[in-house]
């Protein structure tokens, strides 16, 4: 039985590989298994090496941030339950934003866990729908992620609770008009700290998109709004979608001879303001008169 569980599963993830519209050079280096680990207190991560997932847990069940690529619903399951945990009892799924990168697992998770989906109302809509929309800044050289059938809209800043986990959403619109970045408290052996888990906020699109068009880019002031949150917010440990971009692995290594090494109540400053840079980089380029996909 296990066998041909395995083979479903291995024709399914080759199934959704070939259906890809466009290509994508990365995703077989961003799904390279990685071993589940703790971040901190009830943390974290069950993602692959290139893509982040985050699973929050409580006695009362579990929250999942985050579901990688279509064909990663396997590999987080399966972190999730080396790790001594049932996917069955994540009961909310949330998510950055929703490109088939971060998003893309996200049906299938739900499917297999009965939980419920919650997202920004632009985020929903692209949700459901299972399309990448006009005013997405990568739109046409991305795939759309499987629709999700029952998702809840949000409000910027409301809390969901899942028993004592209490996960709070704050728009980060820039990199997709419906990004949202997720705050909330871990404890561990009496110590609390404050975990955000950023949402990307680079500015990447198609070629010859223009972000300094307030016609074609409506969102353009928004990117500022984010920058300014996150260097505002309370960040003791920081996560982003792409683990690279927050430094995860290096601080990973280093908690092996420092054990507070994923601790730094600077990086979301640090974040933003690398980010910042990178956007004026980029409009600067624009209105020189050579836009880009970076």
């Amino acid at each position: 039985m296990f066998r041909k569980i395995a083979l479903i599963l291995l024709l399914t993830t080759l199934l959704l590989a070939t259906e890809r519209r466009y290509p994508c050079s990365n995703c077989a280096v961003w799904n390279t298994p990685q071993k589940g680990f703790r971040i901190f207190g009830n943390t974290w991560y069950v993602g692959t090496h290139g893509l982040s997932a985050v699973l929050v847990t409580s006695d009362a069940g579990h929250v999942l941030i985050d579901a990688a690529l279509p064909e990663s619903a396997p590999l987080i399951e399966a972190n999730i339950r080396a790790l001594g945990f049932r996917v069955e009892d994540v009961k909310l799924i949330v998510n950055s934003h929703a490109h088939f990168d971060h998003a893309g697992a996200i049906a299938e998770l739900q499917q297999r866990s009965g939980a419920r989906v919650a997202a920004s109302p632009w985020t929903a809509a692209v949700m459901k729908a299972g399309a990448v929309p006009r005013d997405d800044p990568q739109f046409g050289i991305i795939d759309p992620i499987p629709a999700v059938a029952r998702v809840k809209i949000l409000k910027d800043g409301q809390t969901l609770s899942v028993g004592p986990i209490q996960m709070t959403a704050r728009f980060t619109p820039g990199h997709t008009p419906g990004g949202t970045t997720w705050t909330w408290r871990s404890c561990e052996n009496g110590r609390c700290l404050n975990l955000v888990y950023a949402d990307s906020l680079s500015a990447v699109s198609k070629d010859g998109y223009r972000y300094t068009k307030r016609k074609e880019n409506p969102h353009g002031e928004d990117f500022e709004r984010s920058f300014a949150f996150l260097e505002s917010t309370p960040c003791d440990i920081l996560v982003t979608p792409h683990p690279e971009s927050s430094g995860l692995w290096t601080r990973l290594a280093q908690r092996e001879t420092q054990p507070d090494a994923m601790v730094d109540s600077n990086a979301c400053k640090v974040l933003a303001q690398n980010l910042r840079g990178q956007l004026q980089k980029r409009l600067a380029k624009e209105r020189a008169g050579t836009p880009g996909r970076r």
